[in-house]
């Protein structure tokens, strides 16, 4: 089954750490998804670009909103996710949970709905 790891970061956080601790972080993330990707279990992993180059689209009344910047002000947004494939959703907390860039936030682990098994079930 595929599971969404989507980590937030706190960008004051980040801010805060000195420049070799980040880049210890950085690294450790590489690490960690050459191996995911050697056990068959990192489908695709990407970080984003900073929340002040974000733009929202909302639907209002018929017509396409679209505004700069995060649809909410948060102290935490998304800064990037990792796509895992994992027997269950108790091996994707396991794997979620050595994510070192959780660390700098927290990270939301979310089942894919596979939608071919969801609409033969009806």
């Amino acid at each position: 089954m595929k599971y969404l790891c989507l980590i937030y970061v706190d960008d004051a956080r980040i801010a805060s750490l000195p420049a070799p601790v980040f880049r210890q972080v950085i690294d450790e993330c590489r690490c960690n998804e050459q191996r995911l990707r050697e056990n068959g279990r990192l489908l695709a992993s990407q970080a984003l670009e900073p929340v002040a180059t974000a733009t929202t689209l909302r639907h209002v009344d018929g017509s396409l909103a679209i505004t700069d910047g995060p649809f909410a002000e948060t102290k935490e947004h998304l800064g990037g996710f990792v796509l895992l494939e994992a027997r269950d959703l108790n091996e994707a907390l396991q794997i979620a949970g050595r994510i070192p860039s959780g660390r700098l936030g927290c990270i939301e682990v979310r089942a894919v709905r596979d939608w071919d098994r969801y609409f033969a079930g009806q």
